[in-house]
């Protein structure tokens, strides 16, 4: 517990550029979008509570409850509240015990700890999942044991594992060869009538005096060639927040054409973030391939000399 504790502190200031990053606009996907934008200014108690509420309404959406718990957790942990932060991990381990976070998802360091917990918990999944798949047997309703025996072996030879419950496996796997013979064979496909062609829709024109973001369909977002922040002066170290952020809209080109900063570090600090900006070059974000312009939050962590 402490383990997993102090790497999910070490992953606050490393997370908090990602989170930041990669959410769009204050309100612009909803509640998610907020807590998100309140986590990265570090309103940890502001955005734990939105995102307790927002679980509640988005309980059987397995995708944004992924999300909320893992924000939950590193919201739990900044305020200090660890075995809270890994019973936020369990929730979504117990809701699809096969997820596991990518690394476009989360650092390293939140990925081991997210397969700590859910080491865990597997065997007591496998054994719940076993007594289901028996029963479903047991009702002859064959398609469906098969079906459940075949993804609970996949879960028991899942690297999490570490090789345990193999007399489980044995069991599970002789029930899985039963439940396959027994089941009825799929019914024959009907012909499908013949349809006339349809050409495949044009795809999307740009539209060139829009700002897309990273919520827009088909956009790839644009990625930094050149974004050095510069360090805080001296004079105005000691009374400059440590985080802040600035929203950058970059051109067809790349470059920076407009910048505001949303939540100042101390004003002569915001103001050379703003000179500096102008010089920053970026890979133009696309659509279908073609260049547009592009809104994008950054996170600003200063660096003290």
């Amino acid at each position: 517990m402490a383990g997993m504790t102090r790497g999910f502190r070490s992953l606050l200031l490393g997370s908090s550029l990602m989170l930041a990053a990669a959410a769009p606009a204050l309100g612009q996907d909803g509640p998610l979008s907020v807590a998100r934008d309140l986590y990265a200014s570090a309103r940890y108690d502001e955005a734990l509570a939105m995102l307790n509420g927002f679980r509640q309404q988005e309980s059987g959406n397995l995708a944004n409850l992924r999300s909320i718990e893992q924000y939950r957790s590193l919201c739990l942990l900044a305020l200090g509240r660890g075995a809270e932060a890994e019973a936020a991990i369990a929730v979504v381990v117990a809701s699809d015990p096969m997820y596991q976070p990518t690394e476009t998802e989360a650092s390293p360091r939140f990925r081991t700890a997210f397969s700590e917990v859910r080491q865990r918990q597997l065997p007591d999944i496998a054994r719940t999942r076993y007594a289901a798949a028996k029963a479903s047997f047991d009702r002859k309703d064959y398609s469906a044991a098969e079906q459940q025996f075949r993804e609970l072996l996949r879960l028991i030879d899942d690297p999490d594992m570490g090789g345990r419950l193999a007399d489980l496996r044995l069991l599970v796997s002789g029930f899985l060869d039963l439940s396959a013979a027994a089941a009825a064979p799929p019914p024959e496909p009907k012909p499908e009538p013949r349809r006339q062609e349809v050409p495949p829709p044009a795809p999307v024109v740009p539209d060139l005096t829009k700002i897309y973001t990273s919520d827009d369909e088909g956009v790839t977002p644009a990625t930094p060639i050149r974004q050095e922040v510069p360090r805080v002066p001296a004079q105005v170290a000691n009374q400059t927040r440590d985080r802040g952020i600035l929203d950058v809209t970059i051109d067809e080109q790349g470059r920076v054409i407009a910048a505001a900063i949303r939540v100042g570090l101390h004003p002569i600090f915001d103001g050379q973030i703003l000179l500096a900006a102008k010089e920053w070059r970026y890979q133009p974000a696309t659509l279908n391939g073609r260049p547009v312009k592009f809104r994008k939050i950054i996170q600003i962590t200063v660096t003290k000399r």
